[in-house]
This record gives C-alpha cells, structure tokens and sequence, in this order.
C-alpha cells in the first residue's frame, strides 16, 4: 500500500468527518436573547411588533400579564436547496470515499463505492431536525418616566435580525448591534 493513498484515505476520513458537522450545523437551534430598547411608549411598540409579527406568519399564543410576556409560535421550514445541496453533497462525498477504499484495499472490489447511496439520508436527516415549531418572546423589563421602554426578545437569530433591520427606524428600536456586526 502506497504512502499517497493512506494520506489520501485519513483526509477523506478527515472530510467525511468535517460533513457530518455540516449536516449537523445546518439544522442547529439558532435562539438568541436581545436586548432593546425604544423612545416610544410600550403599547405602542408592542402593538407594531405583534403585528409585524403577525404578518409573517407568526400566530399569538398568549403569555403571562403578571411577568408582562408576550409569546408568538410558528413553525420553521427546512430549505429545500439546502437539503438537496447537502444530499448531493454527502453523495459525492461517498462516492469519492467507496473510490479511496477500493484504491487501498483492492480486494473489496468495488463494493465501497455503495457509500454513494447513503446520500438521500443526509437530505432527510436535514429535513426532520430543521423542521420544528420555534417560539418568540417579548418582555417587557422596564417603563421609564415616558423616555424609554427597555424590552428582551427572545427569538430565532435570523428573526431578530429581520426585525432590527425592519423595525428599527419605525418602533426607534435600538440595541448594541452585535446581531448586525456578528460573521455568524
């Protein structure tokens, strides 16, 4: 056995790895908690966010008056690219794997090369963990003499930031930014 191709096998073993992390990656729970604060009065800053809310499809399940929490759930769909990308992706992967182990062990044949159907399981294992039920929720922290109103938002981080860039300017709506500057 050649010294290129047990280099080539442990980096194929290393990339195999590495899409496996990927695959789990792609559907990790994104929940982050934000912090922000407005000149407007509450009610109004709540009413334009349950109703910007409202319009995307999120649907009002209550919340607590006493803790003055308010909560809205959806339901967060899997990208059908993505699922196919990472299908595709996990095929070629196998494939080029199965070519590696038949190239290091000649007497399995061409049998390694089956790790190619293993493919669609990526795209469904995709599937299954990105679709859920996901909640956001507002709270109210604190009412100032009539200059601001601080709240915390509890929510998906791609939902936070389509909030900030949406609402800002229309609620006054001001955080530290670190959704915004964040590479992630």
């Amino acid at each position: 056995m050649e010294a290129s191709y047990i280099s080539t096998f442990v980096l194929t073993i290393l990339l195999a790895i590495g899409l496996g992390f990927f695959l789990r990656a792609a559907s990790k729970d994104r929940t982050t908690v934000v912090d922000i604060v407005s000149s407007l009065p509450p009610v109004e800053v709540l009413a334009g966010i349950s109703t910007w809310l409202e319009e995307r499809g999120w649907k009002s399940s209550g919340g607590d008056p006493d803790e003055r929490i308010l909560r809205f759930n959806g339901e967060v769909s899997y990208s059908r690219l993505l699922a196919i990308f990472l299908s595709l992706l996990c095929g070629l992967g196998g494939a080029c794997l199965g070519l590696v182990l038949s190239l290091v062990f000649p007497g399995l044949g061409w049998w390694p090369l089956c790790f190619a159907l293993i493919a669609p399981f990526a795209g469904l294992f995709y599937r299954q963990r990105a679709f859920r039920e996901e909640c956001v929720e507002l709270k109210l922290l604190k009412v100032s003499d009539g200059s601001y109103s601080t709240y915390r938002i509890r929510a998906h981080r791609d939902e936070l930031i389509a909030m900030e860039l949406e609402l800002s300017k229309k609620l006054g709506l001001k955080s530290d930014g670190a959704l915004l500057s964040s590479p992630i």
